[in-house]
Formats: C-alpha cells, sequence, structure tokens
C-alpha cells in the first residue's frame, strides 16, 4: 500500500466515524446518492459531512433563497433544501437533461419538489434568465459546476446577491495543483482565475480553506458579500 493510499483509508475512516455521529444518513439522502449510482451519474457528490455542512451554514446565514449552479443528482440540493424556512426556495441549475431528470426524483422522494425547482442548460445561459426574471437576491449560493467557468459564475453569484450573502464554491485546492502557477488543466486555470478575481473584488471578503476525506484531497471557499 502506497503512502496515498494509507492516508485516504485514514481519511475515508474519520469521515465514516465523524458521518455517522453527526451526519447520519437517512432515505432521502441515501436514496439520491444509490439511484444516482444506478443512473450511471459521476460520483462526485459532496461527502455527508460536507452536505451537513452547507445545512448548517445555510441555517446560520437564515436564508431564504438559494441559488445552487451545479445540480448532479441533487444531494447537495436536499440537504441545502432542509435547511430552509417554510417559504424557503431554492433553484438549481444542471447543464445535463439526464442527471436533472435523476436529481427532480431525488428531491420529490425528499418531499422538497414544491420548495426546489430545477433548471435544465448551460448555467451561463440559465443565469442572465434568472437575472431577467428578477429571481434574486439570493441569501446563499453554492457554486460546485464546471470548473473552467468558475470565475464566471462567482461574477454572477455576485450580481445575484445582496450585501450579506455568502457564496461557496466546492473543489477550489484540485488535490494541490492550484497553487501551480502553470497548470496545463483547464479546471485549475479557471479556479485559479476565480481566486485572482476575488482577491480583487471589493465588495467580497473571502478565505478558503484546504480539505481532506472520502473525496480526497481538495478544499473549498466562503466568500462574503460586503454591503
Amino acid at each position: 500500500m502506497t503512502t496515498h493510499d494509507r492516508d485516504q483509508a485514514q481519511w475515508t475512516a474519520v469521515d465514516t466515524y465523524l458521518t455517522d455521529l453527526l451526519a447520519p444518513g437517512d432515505e432521502g439522502l441515501t436514496g439520491a446518492l444509490a439511484d444516482s449510482r444506478t443512473a450511471g451519474l459521476p460520483e462526485i457528490a459532496v461527502a455527508p459531512n460536507q452536505g451537513k455542512l452547507l445545512n448548517l451554514l445555510v441555517a446560520t446565514q437564515g436564508a431564504k433563497n438559494i441559488l445552487e449552479i451545479g445540480t448532479l443528482g441533487g444531494y447537495s440540493t436536499i440537504w441545502m433544501a432542509r435547511a430552509l424556512p417554510a417559504d424557503g426556495r431554492l433553484v438549481t441549475l444542471e447543464y445535463s437533461p439526464a442527471h436533472a431528470e435523476v436529481a427532480r426524483a431525488n428531491i420529490a422522494r425528499a418531499g422538497l419538489a414544491e420548495t426546489v425547482e430545477v433548471r435544465v442548460g448551460a448555467a451561463l445561459d440559465t443565469l442572465p434568465l434568472l437575472e431577467k426574471e428578477g429571481a434574486g437576491p439570493f441569501d446563499f449560493v453554492f457554486v460546485d459546476a464546471d470548473k473552467v467557468n468558475n470565475p464566471h459564475y462567482v461574477s454572477w453569484a455576485l450580481r445575484l446577491s445582496r450585501p450579506g450573502t455568502l457564496i461557496v464554491v466546492d473543489n477550489v485546492v484540485r488535490a494541490g495543483q492550484v497553487a501551480n502557477e502553470h497548470p496545463d488543466d483547464p479546471a485549475i486555470t479557471g479556479t485559479r482565475a476565480m481566486f485572482d478575481l476575488i482577491a480583487h473584488e471589493p465588495r467580497l471578503d473571502a478565505t478558503a480553506l484546504q480539505t481532506v476525506g472520502t473525496k480526497g484531497y481538495d478544499g473549498l471557499l466562503l466568500a462574503r458579500v460586503l454591503g
């Protein structure tokens, strides 16, 4: 067993311990993962304890309107929507019609069909429509889509936000490669461009954290919109 394999085994064991105690699954959550797997969706949903973190952040934020960019099978969607008040809403954007179909079924089984709206299409096409409709401002934005467009997604999140909105972006460390000044991976190039945008945007106050766990070595960014 390599050092990396030993590290990953340890990270997974700790995540399992923490999840079993603090973020146990139920039919809505485990069913969403199982049906997503059966449908052949990539197994890149957030980990259970990461989903619980999103849930707690939404609750702490007191959010009533959530925007999610990147639905996949709706697992993170369910975690966040469960933290909304009775009159809250969540709009989630998914590029793939097949993924959106799975997500809608998962969301409905979790009893959240009236709370969550799944919109299909490229996010950079649907985000301007949200703005035109006056769908914002959103209190909480979760970005977990293609990393090449991260700077564009953050720019749109800012346009659709209000002072105090919290923006969370997943997968920003890329196994440490985000520190590579000359990456050959467009996902890393896009993520670095996002960091540069945020660092020079006076309306955002942000930090980022490295994480390890069942999903390996990565990290997330949190940015608060200033008044």
